[in-house]
């Protein structure tokens, strides 16, 4: 039954709805009169009824964060997307109640901080503090501002506590392993609040991920993603099989190379009390910094190896 029908069960007197031609005592009839507007009234029995329900304008597009940075539009472009936040905590440690959140915004303002000394980038946050964004809007800022490379932060949790180490993952349709799908899966679900998904996407966009232009765009993520595993090894410690490949929704730009650094585990405790520490925290910041300067260069040059 929909919420129109239910509002006038109960602002109309059954009587009202029994005196009219064709009229049900439970449901109104089929010539009951129903408009949406902006407010709520019911007119006395025997009168024209209606039910006006409020239901908002839509939201405009979320506003473009601020460029960091020297002011030559030649130097590359870098979105940091710190994951979660507002109402999304993401993973909460259980050694001492960190949260994903916290965490994953501490360390993008680090890796910013790293990226914009170096002078040799740009660099843009999605969020630069405690604010929920949809998956799409993460990704859609690093396309609207033209992103040469995007780089979503997180950490993991397992219900194994042993399990430790950062891993980074890559767009694909097809999940590496169980474990890159479960991860997807749940990390996926952060646009669904009450059931209702928050970033649900046309047919426009599928389309788009299959165009031939994604497919360039997912080879040079992938040769990111090898050397920030490189160039991070000696400052963080990854898993055996760091690279790993999901369909993640953040990694749906069809023209901006992207990444999902998982930091480490916020369920293992060596992996927590690194990720919360500041010096933990430099040495994320120096491995991203030094694979992100190679990286350029390397596309400068036009080696792309």
């Amino acid at each position: 039954m929909s919420l129109l029908v239910l509002l006038g069960m109960i602002a109309t007197p059954p009587a009202a709805l029994a005196g009219r031609p064709g009229g049900d005592p439970a449901f109104g009839g089929p010539r009951g009169e129903l408009e949406a507007s902006a407010g709520f009234r019911a007119k006395r029995p025997g009168k024209r009824y209606s039910v006006t329900v409020p239901i908002g304008k839509p939201k405009p597009s979320v506003a473009l964060p601020r460029i960091e940075g020297p002011a030559d539009t030649r130097l590359p472009l870098v979105v940091i997307d710190a994951g979660h936040g507002g109402h999304d905590p993401g993973a909460i440690s259980p050694h001492g109640g960190e949260r994903e959140k916290d965490i994953t915004l501490a360390l993008a303002r680090a890796i910013r901080a790293d990226l914009l000394a170096s002078g040799r980038v740009r660099v843009a946050l999605t969020r630069s503090d405690d604010r929920f964004l949809v998956l799409e809007e993460r990704y859609g800022i690093a396309r609207r501002l033209k992103a040469d490379l995007f780089i979503s932060v997180h950490a993991d949790a397992a219900e194994n506590r042993q399990a430790r180490g950062a891993s980074i993952y890559t767009l694909s349709e097809v999940a590496s392993d169980r474990e890159a799908a479960r991860l997807a899966t749940r990390e996926n679900k952060a646009n669904i609040i009450n059931g209702i998904d928050l970033g649900a996407h046309s047919g426009d966009v599928s389309a788009i991920l299959l165009d031939l232009t994604q497919r360039e765009t997912m080879n040079v993520a992938s040769e990111f993603a090898r050397l920030l595993q490189r160039e991070a090894s000696d400052e963080i410690e990854f898993r055996t099989t760091a690279h790993r490949f999901a369909s993640f929704i953040v990694l749906k730009a069809p023209d901006t190379p992207s990444v999902l650094f998982e930091t480490g585990f916020l369920s293992n405790k060596e992996d927590s009390e690194f990720l919360v520490s500041s010096a933990g925290q430099r040495k994320v910041a120096r491995g991203v910094r030094d694979a992100v300067q190679i990286h350029f260069a390397r596309r400068i040059a036009g080696t792309g190896r």
